[in-house]
């Protein structure tokens, strides 16, 4: 993401000019728009035209519009965002009040207008334009006969390709059928690979499976590669990297992660860093119940007492249409925040950040054990 232009006044109000660079700061831009705010952007409108005749006619034009937000639609494996609103500036295609959908263009810059800019929208920004950020990981989750190629990027964990092959099993004095099975799976993952990995930009590749199937596949790998002479794979050969999952499955990415020497090679990347606080999070929950807290109430309470040294939220809590619900997560962040605490907002797009939706979306690991505030409450009553 390209930052152009940033005019924010005292009271918080204010406009961004931002440019879209890769498919990714779609999802940023998701999560920067809100209900009620203003978008200006390029789109294409289609216009009936009357000619001196009577007939009429109709073309698609270009022009700039801008937009009330009512709705925002997006599509996390297209990476295609629509933003749909009444006109609110006069146009001479479209009439003030009329509904357009924008669908927001990669390398188009669009203007988003807000009556409050608050500090998580404008950390979102930064860590959007920061190029540090793009420290990407690929993985490679198998079992025989499936594979997901999975792209994990800094705000979320894109699935770029299922491979699934029929292998038939071995029988007694045969194994002709399974072994070319099992070569023609593994020609298509090495394809996957190829196709769908940007060897520039990956750091690490993963590649993950129960039993032996990830060292098979990558003797293969560089065998064919070697066989095909395919210098992409053989320059590259350093940064695959073979692990254990429990199965072929995508929601296996969270173990791999985990795994300790994953997770010292992988130091330097955000979704490293989600999964290793979640974990902490859930070693506290069973060895110190009182310094691990999850809900609203319960982590606020925990705020207010200075308590709270690792504060975990999801993103998509700032996303609430409700401002004053919204309102109260940012204060709760702004909060840790003055206090010398850390905070993690978590991708929803991220396995980790899954499970963290599933426990309410906050979470957060204390300096020292309060008690629970359900405790305290029926001992108050």
């Amino acid at each position: 993401m390209k930052l152009v232009h940033k005019d924010i006044e005292k009271d918080n109000a204010g406009q961004v000019t931002l440019i879209p660079e890769e498919a990714e700061d779609m999802w940023h831009t998701y999560n920067l728009l809100q209900v009620g705010d203003s978008l200006r952007a390029s789109t294409i409108r289609k216009v009936q035209t009357e000619s001196s005749t009577g007939s009429v006619g109709s073309s698609r034009v270009r022009t700039t519009l801008t937009l009330c937000v009512e709705t925002i639609d997006f599509d996390s494996q297209a990476c295609q965002l629509r933003v749909k609103g009444t006109n609110i500036q006069e146009n001479q295609y479209v009439k003030m009040g009329a509904y357009h959908t924008i669908e927001l263009e990669l390398n188009r810059k669009f203007t988003l207008a807000k009556k409050v800019w608050d500090s998580v929208v404008l950390d979102r920004i930064e860590q959007a334009c920061d190029p540090a950020q793009k420290a990407d990981v690929a993985a490679v989750v198998m079992q025989e006969g499936l594979a997901n190629l999975v792209l994990v990027t800094p705000a979320m964990t894109l699935l770029r390709a299922k491979v699934e092959v029929t292998i038939p099993r071995k029988r007694k004095g045969s194994c002709t059928q399974h072994d070319k099975a099992l070569e023609r799976f593994y020609e298509a993952v090495m394809q996957g690979i190829l196709r769908h990995f940007s060897f520039d930009v990956v750091k690490c590749i993963l590649v993950a499976s129960p039993g032996f199937v990830k060292d098979q596949f990558i003797s293969y790998l560089f065998k064919e590669a070697v066989r095909q002479d395919c210098k992409i794979l053989l320059e590259n050969r350093s940064k695959f990297m073979v692990v254990h999952s429990s199965s072929g499955h995508k929601y296996s990415l969270k173990e791999v992660l985990c795994d300790p020497a994953v997770t010292a090679r992988l130091s330097d990347t955000k979704a490293a860093g989600e999964v290793k606080a979640f974990e902490d999070f859930y070693k506290m929950l069973q060895q110190e119940p009182d310094r691990a807290f999850y809900g609203l109430a319960h982590v606020e309470r925990a705020s207010e007492a200075l308590a709270v040294d690792i504060l975990l939220i999801s993103d998509k809590l700032f996303r609430h249409q409700d401002i004053a619900t919204r309102s109260r997560y940012v204060r709760l962040v702004d909060n840790v925040k003055e206090n010398g605490g850390n905070v993690r907002i978590f991708s929803s797009l991220h396995v980790s950040g899954d499970q963290l939706n599933q426990l309410s979306g906050v979470a957060a690991i204390l300096r020292f054990p309060i008690a629970d505030v359900s405790e305290q409450s029926s001992e108050e009553c």
